[in-house]
């Protein structure tokens, strides 16, 4: 597998990120940007669904931030892809490297829970003890991501 990880260090692309003055910096703040759009979304979407904000609709407001948050992880795993390529192997190695991506699994089973939970029910507003609890999860999981993340930077 090292290989494949030292294979992706050697990219034109990578080498290129690399080289670069500005394009590093630049992925590294649309990086960030994208992480603080997909945890302000989601925690607002879980606040609502465990009760906060009762003034708002809650299908509106959900679809809305479920929409944002989607296009934010989007931004955040294309460019997460794009710094973790230029340290590959040493990232791969990292336990708290594979415990982020670990958390980030956990959370998207943990939106499919809830999306299948409201399909089920056939509701667009969940409320109660099942969707509390999936919420209050939510909210962990996604802090503990944003920490194993903090914590890369660092090792």
């Amino acid at each position: 597998m090292d290989g494949v990880f030292a294979g992706i260090e050697q990219l034109a692309l990578v080498k290129g990120l690399k080289a670069s003055f500005v394009a590093y910096p630049i992925v590294n703040a649309l990086h960030i940007m994208s992480i603080g759009a997909l945890l302000t979304s989601v925690m607002l979407m879980d606040l609502r669904v465990i009760g906060a904000f009762r003034s708002l609709p809650q299908a509106a407001f959900v679809a809305l931030l479920r929409r944002t948050a989607l296009g934010a992880f989007a931004g955040a795993l294309v460019t997460g892809a794009l710094l973790f390529s230029v340290r590959a192997r040493e990232y791969a190695a990292m336990p708290v490297f594979l415990a982020k991506m670990g958390l980030i699994l956990l959370a998207g089973v943990n939106f499919l829970v809830f999306m299948r939970l409201c399909h089920a029910r056939g509701e667009d507003e969940l409320a109660g003890g099942d969707a509390t609890m999936l919420a209050v999860v939510s909210l962990l999981l996604w802090t503990s991501v944003l920490f194993a993340g903090r914590f890369i930077g660092f090792l």
